[in-house]
């Protein structure tokens, strides 16, 4: 199985070049939002448990995600593997991945990093701000806290993929046919 964790700061292009991954290898995409949304909305015990912490306003815990990702990748157990999107955030949630996917006889392959500079980030995401009408996208502080998090939060996880040797970096600045090229590279280096 191929088993990507695609991985970058918000507005790296990881949406863009997941979509033509998925379609290339014949993968699954795994978001943790659409998996939260089935679950809730096909009434599971935990899409009706994580439905009524976010109702509180509360954040849905590993556990819960975990075990939605778990039950995902059990339904589509015969496909040639998974684009991890948006999962794993923490050491602890990479840890679990890895857990659940070697009681599968399966694991990560890789980790794709796209790699931006800040300034580009922020032109993006206003950029996508102005095109999508994503609230979350039009403040530039917004912009920039959301970056910022996901640097102190987010970022810490790639010394997790490095120290298991499956960690690449990939140059995320570009034509979107380019950097797609750099992606495809990097994983039929690691499948060879």
């Amino acid at each position: 199985m191929l088993n990507i964790v695609l991985f970058g700061p918000p507005g790296a292009g990881k949406g863009t070049q997941s979509t033509r991954l998925l379609e290339k290898y014949g993968l699954v995409h795994l978001s943790t939002g659409d998996i939260l949304r089935a679950e809730i909305n096909a009434g599971t015990v935990l899409g009706l448990t994580a439905k009524s912490l976010i109702d509180k306003g509360e954040l849905v815990p590993d556990e819960v995600v975990i075990g939605m990702i778990d039950n995902k990748i059990s339904a589509s157990a015969n496909k040639n593997g998974f684009i991890f999107d948006g999962f794993p955030r923490t050491t602890p949630q990479a840890k679990a991945l890895d857990e659940v996917l070697q009681k599968k006889n399966t694991g990560i392959t890789c980790m794709l990093a796209l790699e931006v500079p800040e300034p580009e980030l922020i032109v993006r995401l206003l950029e996508r701000g102005k095109v999508s009408g994503r609230a979350d996208d039009q403040d530039e502080n917004t912009v920039i806290n959301r970056i910022k998090v996901y640097n102190e939060s987010t970022l810490p996880l790639k010394d997790f993929y490095k120290a298991q040797e499956k960690f690449a970096a990939i140059h995320g600045v570009g034509t979107v046919d380019a950097i797609f090229e750099s992606l495809c590279e990097a994983i039929d280096g690691v499948k060879a």
